[in-house]
């Protein structure tokens, strides 16, 4: 059938024995247990690439702390900002079901937490099991405030392969400068931000980099066992590829998602986004005992960029080290499997070879029929500078983003509070598609009208809408992949492609059957992709390019769920702490 995922063979499919003992694991479930944990915002001076900076961290971490917890747990975050400036804390991937309020983007659903302050965050994890990540919401923090959130199953893996350990893998970028400092001048002047200095492991840049080879992350590793990596790309501007010198990875899941397995030499994982890969300890080191596991980033943009890569190693237990020293591989090991920085060709296959599991254990509950459908640019945007001001942007102007040419703008307030008390301080009128037509990807990148509006036009959906977005990207300034964000729901990627989308083509090709369910979608670059989920979460909802600049400049909107006819179907009632404006 046309758009369905091929099938890939694999040696660990799940056994009766095994559904049958999950069954009885998930009917012997019955309470329900509170894992609490405290953050306490706060600066830790770090040294990395010679240079010693005060760094934004929970509990003095970098990365921040793991959070624990099992499928069906209820969760309690207290979160102290023990900084001047304001914070939030972003659960990214957790559908927060009737909980909005512990979403964590600021202004949409709640006023930020002031310094000196403390907010609890009260959700429960229904129905997710897997890897996520935790991040500041406000402003570019995320760059150090981030951490793994794995969701431990309750039943069994649905593959029967032993695992000797799980390792989170969080991919990261670092400044020498302040980063809030390469924030506000981007804003103030409307240029492009100033490149990261290096790409980190596990906040690790590696032995490539100035003064760091002590910096540099290692896995020890036993041969002829298998290994869950848990790999979460936390960068704040740039899709990364990740592989291991000759070792193949097995993709088993996506953002909290079982997929159907298959093997790779590599992954492209876009910021926000999450990948679990099996890999086996099979091949032979040489003395030094060690293999190189590599990140670079994916560059679809004409923009600066860096343009450099982190390792880290795989270090074979029982091999003799021949020296102290973190061993430095010529290129042509080094980065074996690795793809080079611009290969479209090779994020397209491995996007597309994702597909959810389907199984009777996990369905995929694909929307077959919708009820409404939105189809929405996702733009860069060139803005004429405004009298008297220095603008840095090409030509002098300066640059915005957008999704219909609508640049959101965030509050001051909470949206979230001002729809629960039925305010009508925002205008419900988001347009659900382009206000022009034109040929979005083949448009002249500089000589079109780039000039976009400005505001905070929200899309409101009655409880139970089955809703397909349509993210088409432009040509505008440069086609380059965005990675989009949705809240408070996951979605299916029914189909994306190069050029612009037709309509009555391209839904032909749809695959309504097991297609990739996620939290966070790469949008091709100067493509589009069409995704699809049931609007069942009462709430208002960001949906935003996870390439933080972009959402700076306004490639972003939200949207509001009504509440359901019944009081399951309900926002609740917001908590006694919540932050105040």
């Amino acid at each position: 059938m046309e758009g369905l995922c091929q099938h890939y063979r694999f040696f660990f499919a799940v056994t009766l024995q095994v559904l049958l003992l999950a069954r009885l694991l998930q009917l012997s479930y019955s309470s329900t247990t509170t894992q609490s944990f405290h953050f306490n915002v706060e600066w830790k001076k770090v040294r990395r690439l010679c240079h010693t900076k005060p760094l934004l961290t929970v509990n003095g971490e970098y990365p921040g702390p793991t959070i624990s917890v099992h499928e069906g747990d209820n969760v309690e975050i207290k979160v102290t900002n023990s900084m001047a400036m304001n914070t939030t804390i972003h659960w990214h991937g957790i559908r927060q079901l009737r909980t909005g309020w512990a979403d964590g983007p600021a202004y949409i659903t709640q006023c930020p937490i002031r310094g000196g302050q403390s907010y609890t965050y009260k959700f429960t994890v229904i129905d997710q099991r897997g890897t996520l990540l935790w991040h500041a919401h406000y402003g570019w923090q995320r760059s150090s405030v981030h951490g793994s959130f794995i969701i431990h199953p309750r039943m069994p893996y649905p593959f029967s392969v032993p695992i000797q350990s799980e390792v989170p893998i969080i991919l990261g970028e670092w400044w020498n400068a302040e980063v809030a400092a390469v924030e506000n001048e981007m804003m103030l002047y409307g240029g492009g931000p100033n490149s990261s200095d290096a790409y980190t492991i596990n906040g690790l840049p590696g032995p490539l980099y100035p003064c760091s080879n002590k910096d540099t992350y290692i896995q020890t590793v036993e041969h002829g066992k298998t290994y869950m990596l848990r790999i979460i790309n936390a960068a704040l501007n740039n899709e990364l590829f990740f592989a291991i010198a000759k070792h193949a990875l097995i993709v088993v899941e996506v953002d909290a998602v079982y997929t159907r397995p298959f093997t790779t030499t590599a992954i492209m994982v876009a910021p926000g986004q999450t990948t679990n890969v099996l890999f086996t300890a099979n091949q032979i080191p040489d003395s030094s005992g060690m293999f190189v596991m590599a990140v670079t980033p994916y560059i679809t943009t004409i923009f600066p960029f860096n343009n450099s890569t982190s390792i880290g190693f795989l270090k074979y237990s029982n091999f003799r080290k021949e020296t102290s020293e973190t061993p430095f591989l010529p290129r042509s090991s080094a980065f074996h499997n690795l793809p080079e920085m611009r290969d479209t060709a090779f994020a397209t296959r491995f996007s597309k070879k994702l597909c959810s599991l389907a199984s009777t254990e996990y369905p995929c509950h694909v929307p077959k029929k919708i009820d409404k459908r939105v189809i929405t640019t996702v733009s860069l945007n060139l803005q004429d500078c405004p009298a008297n001001k220095t603008c840095k942007g090409y030509e002098d102007k300066r640059f915005f983003a957008s999704m219909n040419n609508q640049s959101f703008v965030r509050p001051l307030k909470s949206i979230l509070e001002y729809h629960y008390k039925n305010s009508t301080a925002f205008s419900l009128d988001f347009p659900e598609k382009p206000p022009n037509a034109f040929d979005y990807t083949g448009v002249d990148p500089v000589k079109e009208n780039m000039n976009t509006e400005f505001g905070t036009r929200l899309l409101i959906l009655p409880y139970g809408t089955k809703i397909e977005i349509v993210l088409q990207g432009t040509g505008f300034l440069n086609v380059e992949n965005h990675p989009i964000h949705v809240h408070g729901h996951n979605f299916f990627i029914v189909g994306s492609g190069f050029g612009n989308f037709d309509a009555i083509k391209d839904t032909k090709n749809y695959n309504l059957v097991n297609p990739a369910e996620r939290n966070t979608v790469a949008v091709p670059a100067g493509g589009w992709a069409a995704i699809r989920f049931n609007a069942d979460n009462p709430g208002v909802w960001f949906i935003h390019c996870h390439l933080e600049e972009h959402t700076s400049w306004g490639l972003a909107m939200a949207f509001i769920v009504k509440n359901g006819p019944e009081q399951s179907q309900s926002l609740l009632p917001p908590p006694e702490d919540l932050p105040s404006c």
